[in-house]
């Protein structure tokens, strides 16, 4: 237990910022999942809005100061570059 004020208020604070990161980061984690398991087995169409919401949900915890703004973009390189591939399988497929 703290021993002076000042402490158990920065407590306090440190314990809701945990809160708040971990539920953005939660967040992020299901986006991610849903655009991998959406690339899977859905069309592309599909596949691309929630990429765009993946890297919506990103770009918005880079901004709350949660993620690294290059942990961010390397996840989101990534995850057009998986977009891309199955693109490309799909274009290679009906030619």
């Amino acid at each position: 237990m703290p021993q002076h004020r000042s402490a158990a208020k920065a407590l306090r604070q440190s314990l809701k910022r945990r809160m708040r990161n971990k539920a953005i980061k939660t967040r992020v984690k299901t986006e991610i999942k849903k655009f991998l398991a959406t690339l899977q087995e859905g069309s592309i169409e599909e596949a691309e809005q929630a990429f765009r919401r993946a890297q919506s949900m990103l770009q918005r915890a880079v901004s709350k100061g949660t993620l690294h703004h290059r942990m961010a973009a390397r996840k989101i390189s990534r995850l057009a570059a998986k977009l891309n591939a199955k693109k490309a399988e799909v274009t290679q497929g009906q030619a």
